[in-house]
């Protein structure tokens, strides 16, 4: 599997407070861009997996709420962590 215990603990503990901080936005924003970014190799290499296509749609969406509750509560921790994951606006 892609997504193990280890990688979830190593991206909670660095964008967390903790390991067991997952409810972090900043920690959630990092997984779920983890994710897509797995997501979007495989959709490279699999072209007519529909399922994942919609998976990764969904998964954006709930990337994309997030990212607009951080800008209106600290636009300057937006700032940091969407230059920081790479995302683009």
């Amino acid at each position: 599997m892609y997504l193990t215990a280890e990688k979830k603990a190593e991206i909670f503990s660095k964008y967390g407070k903790s390991v067991n901080d997952t409810g972090n936005t900043d920690a959630q924003i990092a997984l779920f861009t983890y994710r897509i970014n797995h997501l979007t190799e495989h959709l490279k290499k699999n072209r007519h997996d529909f399922n994942t296509e919609r998976s990764l749609v969904k998964l954006v969406g709930k990337r994309r709420s997030l990212l607009d509750y951080l800008m209106k509560k600290d636009i300057l921790r937006y700032r940091e962590l969407i230059k920081e994951l790479g995302i683009r606006k």
